[in-house]
């Protein structure tokens, strides 16, 4: 595993693990306080306190930032570990591209929900979307050698993602947008 991906591992980690922890404790404060507006509701569509009412919001039965957590420091964990010299055997990369690849598909049904289900964005999950993306993408080339050409032009696959998913949210709240106009 090479520096670069420990460094992201580590950043793209720790920012998945501020969201999640900040979304968190807004969870809590509206679990204490029913009338609490979150400091990441700003308006009918950037609106966390939407999201997190959502059945969406605790796909297992307790809120789904617990499992960011959990994840995003194993991921830092990982970088860390890496930076001080580790370096770990193919069968655990797999494992953590497994994760991050469950991560992503997790996170994309998140991403459905909330544009045509929930009709909000939550700010803080939108650090995870987008941090889940290249911590997957660069997990899979790290770990599937059979990869190894596309690590010539890295960087476009996660550039197309993100362009998709910002069509996707324009799209979906156009209404929105254009009255902001």
């Amino acid at each position: 595993m090479s520096r670069a991906l420990a460094r992201l591992l580590v950043v793209g980690g720790a920012l998945g693990l501020l969201a999640s922890a900040a979304l968190l404790l807004e969870k809590i404060a509206t679990l204490r306080d029913p009338d609490h507006v979150p400091t990441c509701s700003l308006n009918p569509v950037v609106s966390c306190g939407s999201v997190m009412d959502s059945a969406q919001a605790s796909a297992f039965g307790f809120p789904n930032p617990v499992i960011g957590i959990a994840a995003f420091a194993a991921l830092v964990t990982t970088g860390v570990a890496v930076l001080a010299g580790f370096q770990p055997p193919r069968w655990y990369r797999v494992a953590l591209n497994a994760g991050t690849a469950l991560g992503v598909v997790f996170v994309h049904w998140l991403i459905a929900a909330s544009l045509y289900d929930i009709h909000a964005l939550c700010p803080y999950c939108l650090v995870v979307w987008i941090v889940t993306i290249p911590l997957f993408w660069y997990t899979a080339l790290d770990a599937w050698p059979a990869l190894a050409p596309l690590r010539r032009v890295h960087s476009v696959v996660p550039v197309l993602w993100y362009a998709v998913l910002v069509a996707l949210v324009l799209a979906a709240f156009w209404d929105y947008w254009i009255s902001l106009v």
